[in-house]
């Protein structure tokens, strides 16, 4: 029912008519009953002649590779008009019977050992590579503190945001460990919801309702889980995602003006920053600290709170951000001038990364 009507405005800010939709690309939770969100979600919608249907799994990285799959194939005229749709509703009433543990992610390659070790849900085995990345750059657990301070700073500027309470780092500090290094305002906060978006070509998308955000560039990158004990720079798929997107489109990190980064926790904004190269290697701590990445910062990122203090409905979440920026909706929180917007998704435990540079113009 979210995902429906989700798609239902998204078409409707379109202006387009419904028979108009001949694609429909569809990401559904990782955790998620896969009957949740099936394909026939097509009939629900009575598109009887789609020319484009398919799931995308990538983890947290589907998003924006239904972006990028969308875009290819209404360049290649595989389709005209594509919609695309996340929806998740993790949220439930108690049953009264105690809580279910989300499973493990596996890092270890063991049969059963995460469930041994208590590492349930994603919170464990991030908090391993956060832990890594603190001591190999002689850092401690206060480092991520400046970046959920930053994402609260911009919450309080959107009204979509779940959590818009001001935050100090007294504040933070006062907050609950969940697993070590984080503190449970490190951690995204999960809502039920649904974003869905129409692709097509620049040309078509100059005829219709809405302002259009253009794509520029797009890259993956998928290095896989590389173990324990190595230092996490440069291990992640991160990087050559960015170096993709920047050769697309003919730029350099040092080009990009804004960031909307996949935060499911605090760490993760650290570790892209560096990763995309934004910032040399063990210097993002720094850089979020000294107000770089607020309100009036030279680099602003996660501009409606992201993950942490927006609301978490994965990947969508950064893109949705990006496309209110560029269109100039984004109310208090709004960007003089975007400039060129960096929009990222990761998944696994940083396994998998997808990215894309979007910006106002068809030209840059």
């Amino acid at each position: 029912m979210l995902a429906r009507d989700a798609i239902i405005a998204a078409v409707a800010d379109a202006g387009l008519e419904h028979t108009a939709i001949d694609g429909l690309l569809i990401n559904r939770s990782p955790l998620a009953d896969p009957e949740s969100l099936p394909l026939r979600l097509q009939q629900d919608l009575q598109w009887p002649r789609l020319r484009l249907l398919s799931g995308i799994e990538g983890e947290g990285s589907s998003a924006v590779q239904m972006l990028q799959y969308a875009s290819l194939a209404v360049a290649a005229g595989l389709a005209r008009h594509v919609v695309c749709v996340f929806a998740d509703d993790p949220i439930r009433p108690s049953g009264g019977g105690g809580q279910a543990f989300s499973p493990p992610v596996p890092v270890s390659g063991i049969d059963g050992w995460e469930e041994r070790c208590g590492l349930y849900g994603a919170t464990g085995a991030y908090a391993l590579a956060a832990q890594e990345y603190l001591d190999h750059h002689g850092l401690d657990a206060d480092a991520f503190a400046p970046v959920a301070l930053a994402q609260r700073a911009w919450a309080q500027r959107n009204p979509r945001a779940f959590l818009r309470e001001p935050l100090t780092r007294e504040g933070y500090l006062a907050s609950p460990w969940i697993v070590e290094p984080f503190r449970l305002l490190d951690c995204a906060y999960p809502i039920n919801g649904a974003i869905a978006f129409v692709v097509t070509t620049a040309e078509r998308a100059a005829d219709l309702a809405s302002t259009p955000v253009h794509l520029h560039g797009m890259g993956q990158g998928h290095g896989g889980f590389a173990g324990f004990g190595q230092p996490q720079q440069g291990l992640t798929g991160a990087a050559l995602a960015g170096r993709t997107a920047c050769a697309m489109a003919g730029v350099q990190p040092a080009d990009i003006g804004a960031c909307q980064f996949y935060d499911a926790f605090s760490f993760t904004v650290l570790l892209a920053l560096e990763e995309y190269g934004l910032c040399a290697p063990g210097e993002a701590a720094a850089f979020v600290a000294a107000g770089h990445t607020a309100p009036g910062g030279r680099l602003p990122c996660n501009t409606g709170g992201g993950h942490l203090s927006g609301y978490y409905l994965q990947g969508v979440t950064p893109i949705a951000e990006a496309v209110r920026q560029l269109r100039g909706e984004a109310g208090e929180g709004q960007l003089e001038e975007p400039g060129l917007m960096l929009v990222t998704g990761n998944g696994g435990r940083l396994d998998y990364h997808a990215a894309v540079l979007l910006a106002r113009g068809a030209v840059l």
